[in-house]
């Protein structure tokens, strides 16, 4: 596919609709702008006048030219302050803006399927939100500073020096925009630099963020030299592609200061005779003090097209940086709950599968034609080789994935008639991967039920025999814990977990794994404990560890995305098949 080399429109309209937003800000940015622009004109003419009153020998006005170079002063004072205030103003209306883009890419995130966050490297989504915003906000920041002024100094500029000699103001307009058009076939041909240097640091991210998290699996495997020269060819690929990038964006400014020293020089030229009355040139009376306002204006006429032209540059890779940003905000979300989506009052556990088919990739068959038809209070096993479907099983019956075909009820309810946040609060699950936020132990065992008391969470945590290691920790159950259990053992963590389910009581479980970082010891008690929590309660238990599975009352062995067969522990023993080969294979040898 060909590379993009030019900012798509469709982006800049994106930005504007949130730019929009602000209108009121953006007229008085405008109008600042104006203001800064007038002051900044009229100070040449005061120069040209004060110039006009000191050429003549012993003829020189030196009260008039004091009176002038008061007001020059109080003009730049003036000038001063307006532009503060207009930087100000510009600074809000950026950072808002990227603020808002940056809040709709996070909420968008919240709503994506989980087929986009397995899908693409967490890093990479993480430099989008970041890294490619702050760029966003400094090209942003860089147009609404600089864009303005040069096009009110362009257009005021013009005004002054028609007014004062049409035939060399015709001169300067005719030759200048050529720095325009040079700065733009520059920036044009950047564009796609810019999205490939992007692209490539929110690859450095994801590697970064990977390698991060999964340092102690480096250390285990001795990849660290390896991991370092991955990073350095990927590094090696940005300093390459940043340098390109910066090296043709950077020819953008001495070419459009060479067609402007041109256009100045020209001015002087032509200037030069009209003060001597020559008639091609001459439109009227001009003095030397004309001619040192004209040169001032055709300084500042050139300036703004070296300035914009240095915009456009930044304004490409802030675009490149939103492109991706919106991307993002433009994927597609998952499926929203029906208008008339249910909340079910009453929820006894009755879950039924018909007729079930899933997969993850179409042409790769997962799972066929699943039925399963279970009643309120089963202890249900779901066991199996990996990838037989184990935890697709779960995904579909969270909802996290929708079936390809067949249905999945709760109380004879299919599921996507029912609000997913209603379906998922009528579960507790516990992963084998445990998730614990930066924040205290209480919070984190809250996290189901912010209401509960103190007394709950205590309760919860000696349920979950987690109490007596929380007490033991400097602040107890106020002690903050660091990003993802920072502090903390595997099983300690796990057990917190199992707490806050246990404080939350929802009608089903679902248990993933939940005691394979804990103790033999530890897990004896976990079971205990989890034999009085499903009393009463549907429990879905995924385990490869078959000694956890023996007391449920029935035993679901997949393979390959069927249920190949079903019974308690004694039946399946009893039929000497998959299961019994799966069970043999762990505790047949000493």
């Amino acid at each position: 596919m060909k590379k993009q080399n030019k900012a798509p429109s469709g982006t800049v309209k994106k930005v504007f609709k949130y730019i929009k937003n602000y209108r009121l800000l953006l007229v008085i940015s405008v109008i600042l702008a104006s203001i800064s622009v007038a002051g900044r004109l009229y100070a040449p003419i005061l120069v040209g006048n004060a110039i006009d009153l000191i050429v003549g020998k012993d003829n020189v006005d030196f009260s008039s030219v004091g009176i002038i170079i008061t007001e020059i002063a109080a003009i730049a004072a003036a000038v001063a302050a307006v532009q503060w205030i207009m930087n100000t103003v510009n600074n809000r209306i950026a950072f808002h803006v990227v603020r808002d883009v940056r809040e709709s890419a996070f909420k968008k995130l919240q709503i994506l399927p989980l087929k986009y966050i397995d899908n693409h490297p967490h890093g990479e989504t993480v430099s989008r939100i970041i890294a490619d915003a702050d760029q966003f906000a400094d090209g942003l920041l860089i147009g609404f500073t600089q864009l303005f002024t040069g096009v009110a100094t362009i257009l005021g500029t013009l005004g002054f020096m028609l007014g004062m000699n049409m035939k060399i103001a015709a001169a300067v307009v005719i030759l200048t925009p050529l720095s325009l058009f040079m700065a733009r076939f520059i920036a044009g041909k950047t564009y796609g630099m810019f999205k490939l240097q992007s692209e490539i640091r929110g690859e450095q991210t994801a590697f970064i963020n990977e390698m991060t998290e999964n340092q102690k699996v480096v250390k285990a495997f001795g990849r660290e030299q390896e991991n370092i020269r991955r990073f350095d060819e990927i590094n090696s690929r940005l300093e390459k592609s940043s340098l390109r990038a910066a090296f043709f964006s950077s020819l953008t400014n001495p070419c459009t200061r060479f067609v402007n020293n041109i256009v100045y020089a020209f001015v002087a030229f032509m200037g030069a005779f009209a003060v001597l009355g020559t008639a091609f040139v001459s439109g009227g009376a001009f003095t030397i003090g004309n001619l040192s306002c004209f040169l001032s204006y055709a300084n500042q006429y050139t300036k703004p097209f070296n300035e914009i032209s240095g915009v456009i540059t930044e304004l490409q890779n802030a675009l490149a940086c939103a492109a991706r940003l919106f991307e993002l905000i433009e994927e597609e979300p998952q499926i929203p709950d029906k208008k008339d989506a249910a909340v079910l009052n009453e929820v006894y556990g009755n879950v039924k599968l018909d007729d079930v088919c899933f997969s993850y990739v179409p042409e790769k068959k997962l799972i066929e034609n699943l039925n399963l038809n279970i009643k309120s209070g089963s202890h249900i096993a779901v066991v199996g080789p990996t990838g037989c479907g184990k935890t697709t099983l779960i995904n579909l019956l969270m909802r996290f994935y929708d079936v390809t075909s067949g249905s999945v009820k709760v109380e004879n309810v299919d599921i996507r008639d029912i609000k997913r946040s209603a379906l998922r609060s009528y579960y507790g699950m516990v992963l084998q991967e445990t998730w614990l936020r930066n924040g205290t132990v209480r919070d984190n065992i809250a996290l189901g039920k912010p209401d509960a008391t103190d007394g709950e969470i205590i309760a919860a945590a000696k349920a979950a025999y987690a109490d007596s290691f929380i007490r033991r920790l400097p602040d107890g159950y106020n002690t903050v814990i660091g990003e993802d259990g920072g502090g903390l053992s595997g099983g300690q963590r796990q057990l917190l977990c199992i707490a806050r389910i246990m404080l939350c009581s929802p009608p089903m479980l679902i248990l993933d794994e939940a005691t394979s970082s804990i103790d033999t010891r530890t897990e004896i008690k976990i079971q205990k404990a989890f034999l009085r929590l499903m009393e009463g309660r549907t429990t879905f238990i995924v385990a490869h560890r078959l000694s956890t599975v023996r007391e449920a009352d029935v035993i679901l062995v997949m393979r390959d995305g069927h249920i190949i067969e079903q019974g308690s522990h004694e039946q399946l023993i009893a039929a000497n098949g998959f299961y019994t080969m799966l069970y043999n294979s762990q505790y047949s040898q000493a």
